[in-house]
This record gives structure tokens, C-alpha cells and sequence, in this order.
């Protein structure tokens, strides 16, 4: 998802939208003049843009404001409604894109927006429109934004952490890797992102366990498969970003996948 990005297309269909995608199925750089809430009855959704890369599973919405450059991609087969919102609408949600968590109300009214063929101009449709922009207000955003460099040199190391987040080559090899010094790389890491290293590669991986759990794998598995010495060091590094255990949001996360599943 790191790799070098075509021109962004300005987009000015502003129709909802439901389907599946593939597993590892790109949509390009673009942007449009409405805003866009993204959401993954499935599998999950990635997205990424100027401000950072968000990863989010059947629990989770993506916020993107008009005129945002954003781009996308899927993880395991991923049935996708993206809804669109007015722009007198968008002004009372963040100027930047976020995450937030989906409550079910919201989850309600949002597949029932995109599912059940309601005319967009319909009182019924403004009405639960109205509802999911009412509960995005007032829900928690997600927190794991993981920020990303502009610096060449950085972004070399980090698209290799992109491409294997289990790496366990330190930040000194790495930059024997790309070309740059190991003092280099660390303070444009401190600089550029306001985190160290070894904060950042534990975030990236944190974001990618989202995914694997929202998948339904195992914590231990999740722990082995993304570079963890031991399932305890990634409870602890989880619960610590997330707020809750790797378990807990594994079983909310296959909970809310169940209840959408009878939505065409």
C-alpha cells in the first residue's frame, strides 16, 4: 500500500456504493467534493492518505472530508458501502480523516441507508441519514492513526515495515538496507512522525493485528504472525493502543460481522 501513488483523480459521482472486493484489490488516489464515510460490512478496509493510514475492520467507519486525497485497499473479501455526505453535513464532522468506533444504532441506519433502496431525496433517507451523522458526533474515535514520512530516506524504511510488519531487523539494519544512518533514520523518525522506531513499527502492527483478528485468527496466531516474541507482549501492546484485550475486541469484531450478515 506504500508504493508510489498515481496522480489523484478528482471523482464527481457522488452515489452510494455496495460491493465486494477482493482480497488485496487496490482503489486508486482520488479525492471529490463530498464527504465519504467507508464502511466494511466485511473483512476490512485500509485506507490511507496525506494525514495517515487507518485501518478499519467491520467495527470500524472511515470519516473522509471533502477534497481529501485518499486511496484504499482490502484485506480478505471485503463487502464495501461507502455513503456520501453533503457538505452542510461534513462541516459538523472533523476537518481531518478519522476512525470511529460503529455503534450499533449507527450500523442500523447506515446499511439501511445503502441496502434497503431508499430514494437519496426521501424523507426517510435524510432521516437516517441525519441519524448516522448524529451518532458520528458523538462516537469515539479510534486512535490509531499511523502517521506517515515524507522524507525519502524514512519512507524507504517504512515501506519495507509495510511490505513485513514481522521484520525483526533493527532500525541500524534497515538503514544499511535504504542508505542511511542509523542516527539519520531516528531522529526523522522523532522529527518528522513525533514517535520513535520502535513506537511506530508496534503501531503498524497493532493496525495490522486489527485486521487478522477482525478476520477471525487466533490471538496467538495474530501474536506469531506480526513479530511478537510471545502472545503476552502483544496483549500488553495491544490493550495498552487499543484500550481492550486482543480477545475481547477478536469477539466484538466477529459479533458485528454476524449481524450485518443479513444485509444484501
Amino acid at each position: 500500500m506504500t508504493e508510489a501513488a498515481a496522480e489523484p483523480v478528482f471523482w464527481t459521482d457522488d452515489s452510494a456504493f455496495c460491493g465486494p472486493l477482493a482480497h488485496g484489490e487496490d482503489v486508486a488516489p482520488h479525492f471529490h467534493d463530498f464527504g465519504q464515510l467507508r464502511y466494511a460490512a466485511s473483512g476490512a478496509l485500509v485506507t490511507v492518505t496525506e494525514a495517515g493510514t487507518w485501518a478499519a475492520p467491520a467495527n470500524r467507519i472511515t470519516w473522509v472530508p471533502p477534497f481529501h486525497v485518499h486511496r484504499s485497499r482490502s484485506y480478505g473479501e471485503t463487502d464495501v458501502r461507502l455513503l456520501t455526505v453533503p457538505a452542510e453535513l461534513a462541516e459538523r464532522l472533523p476537518a481531518e480523516p478519522s476512525v470511529f468506533v460503529a455503534s450499533a444504532l449507527m450500523r442500523e441506519a447506515y446499511l439501511a441507508l445503502l441496502c434497503e433502496n431508499e430514494p437519496a431525496d426521501s424523507p426517510r433517507a435524510r432521516l437516517l441519514l441525519e441519524v448516522v451523522v448524529a451518532e458520528l458526533v458523538r462516537a469515539r474515535q479510534e486512535p490509531l492513526r499511523l502517521p506517515e514520512p515524507s522524507d525519502a530516506r524514512l519512507k524507504a524504511v517504512t515501506d519495507l515495515l509495510h511490505a513485513d510488519p514481522a521484520s525483526p531487523a533493527t532500525l541500524a539494519e534497515l538503514g544499511h538496507r535504504t542508505g542511511s544512518s542509523e542516527r539519520t533514520l531516528s531522529r526523522l523518525f522523532g522529527s518528522e512522525l513525533s514517535m520513535s522506531f520502535h513506537q511506530w513499527r508496534t503501531l503498524l502492527r497493532v493496525q495490522r493485528a486489527l485486521l487478522e483478528l477482525g478476520e477471525g485468527t487466533s490471538v496467538t496466531d495474530t501474536a506469531i504472525r506480526l513479530g511478537w516474541a510471545n502472545p503476552s507482549s502483544f496483549i500488553e501492546a495491544f490493550t495498552d493502543l487499543v484500550g481492550q484485550t486482543p480477545g475481547r475486541y477478536r469477539s466484538a469484531a466477529r459479533a458485528v460481522g454476524t449481524s450485518v450478515a443479513g444485509y444484501p
